[in-house]
């Protein structure tokens, strides 16, 4: 198959994953469905899976780690409601296909991969804070990485269900709401750390 065939089998079942998946699950918003009409999901998935990139569910990449659904990242992005204004964090690939979805649509963005972040340190300066995945077990350091007010939005996992929750940086917390069960890949750095029960 030629370059030029490629790509429009590319932007095809780009237009169609817009249609088929987003539009029929709620996501309308025409700034996201720009964004993702504008980014080749093509490009963020190992060689072997470029005519699959736009099914609905999770592909594992090279790394061991997985991208999530295109639903997901619509549903991340229309949650996140980002703004020319925002300084936001992402927790997840810098190179990523999420993060080239919201850099154009932030003021500035920085990344930490999973492995750093619970560890990282901050002193309220992001006012968006997105996680690239789900967490057993959200670090309570991502608080301060939080200006007073600022946002996040994550994948939460709970008794083996995942969801996309949303929230605020209130008095120095986290207040998350969970609004959607969803298949959201689980980050293995965020899951709870296991207790013996005798």
């Amino acid at each position: 198959m030629d370059m030029t065939t490629q790509q429009s089998t590319a932007q095809v079942a780009r237009r169609a994953m817009i249609d088929s998946q987003l539009r029929t699950s709620g996501v309308n918003e025409p700034w996201v469905l720009s964004a993702m009409a504008a980014v080749p999901r093509e490009d963020f998935v190992p060689a072997a899976m470029r005519d699959a990139a736009y099914i609905d569910r999770a592909i594992a990449l090279a790394d061991g780690s997985q991208l999530a659904s295109p639903l997901v990242h619509g549903r991340m992005l229309a949650e996140a409601r980002p703004s020319a204004d925002d300084k936001a964090l992402l927790i997840g690939d810098d190179k990523g296909y999420l993060a080239a979805l919201l850099r154009p649509l932030v003021g500035s963005l920085d990344a930490l991969a999973p492995g750093g972040a619970a560890s990282a340190r901050g002193k309220g300066v992001y006012t968006l804070l997105v996680v690239d995945g789900a967490a057993e077990d959200l670090p309570r350091s991502f608080a301060a990485l939080l200006a007073e007010g600022g946002r996040i939005v994550t994948g939460v996992l709970e008794r083996g269900v995942t969801r996309l929750a949303v929230g605020t940086r209130v008095g120095g917390e986290i207040a998350l709401l969970q609004v959607a069960d969803m298949g959201i890949p689980v980050i293995t750095e965020f899951r709870a750390q296991r207790r013996w029960n005798f």
